[in-house]
């Protein structure tokens, strides 16, 4: 059984007013990992994931959620 992971990216940035770039220095990751990740082709670390998160001050599961 494959899940597919689902992410809320894009709309926490656009409610924060940031670009790819501006949350990816934030957290320590490339525009390119933010990018991939937005776009379901790359799955985050735990570690990137929880950066995310924390962040913008929301759990894990308020921005990552999987599709069964």
């Amino acid at each position: 059984m494959s899940s597919a992971l689902n992410n809320r990216i894009r709309v926490y940035r656009a409610e924060h007013r940031l670009s790819q770039s501006d949350l990816a220095h934030s957290i320590g990751v490339t525009r390119k990992t933010i990018s991939t990740i937005e776009v379901g082709r790359f799955v985050p670390s735990t570690v990137i994931a929880l950066k995310i998160a924390r962040y913008f001050g929301v759990a894990v599961e308020d921005v990552f959620s999987l599709n069964n």
